[in-house]
């Protein structure tokens, strides 16, 4: 299948916004609600790739996915490929959009009110109750702040998409390669295009995101 730049880098983002938020939300949960020894060591890991340079991320990933990793496993297994392919840019914009999603769910799961929380155990919901039938309607705002955050940081990766998906045109050329290749053939023209196309997307879901959050703190 031939992918222009656009729509193969909306469909990595939203897969990626997605599976961040599915992973990021009990992440964040659990890095709030529940004590243990080494969270200081887990939280560290979360942020890693925040920290990390990308291509240092996408090394880490490629050798991890790729044909001296679990890559042979994965194809055996799953019956699809990894490494140069679509869905090894989704992983990795999974990977560099969970932090982002972890840190925003965080905030809105530590503004919850204990009074809440204690009223619910008396009623007799246990933890996986109250997750589900309190946090979550409660956090929803969070939820989507860190959907969209996730979404924006997947649509603008750049190196560790390119370490693991390669950079193929119609296969695994995102936006932002797309840029690059415009700007390394001194198609400036295109690179503009592409360029305000990317701003534009980007600035707005950032001011959907920072509205959500002025209409929260009126809320409260």
């Amino acid at each position: 299948m031939n992918w222009p730049p656009l729509p193969l880098s909306l469909w990595v983002a939203s897969w990626a916004s997605l599976l961040a938020l599915l992973l990021g939300t009990p992440a964040a949960w659990a890095l709030v609600k529940i004590p243990f020894r080494g969270k200081w060591l887990a939280e560290g890991l979360v942020m890693a790739p925040l920290v990390l340079p990308p291509t240092l991320l996408g090394y880490y990933l490629l050798t991890l996915l790729g044909q001296r990793g679990l890559g042979p496993w994965i194809e055996q297994t799953l019956g699809i490929r990894i490494v140069f392919s679509p869905w090894g840019a989704v992983i990795a914009a999974t990977v560099a959009a969970l932090p982002l999603v972890i840190q925003t769910v965080q905030v809105s799961i530590a503004a919850l009110s204990r009074e809440v929380e204690e009223a619910g155990r008396l009623d007799g919901c246990n933890e996986w109750d109250l997750f589900r039938l309190i946090h979550l309607p409660l956090i929803w705002r969070g939820l989507l702040a860190g959907g969209v955050l996730g979404f924006l940081r997947a649509l603008s990766d750049f190196g560790a998409t390119l370490m693991v998906a390669g950079n193929i045109p119609g296969r695994t050329q995102t936006l932002s390669m797309a840029i690059y290749d415009a700007v390394q053939a001194n198609d400036i023209t295109r690179a503009n295009e592409l360029a305000f196309l990317l701003t534009s997307i980007g600035f707005g879901l950032l001011f959907f995101v920072l509205r959500l959050r002025q209409k929260a703190g009126a809320a409260e």
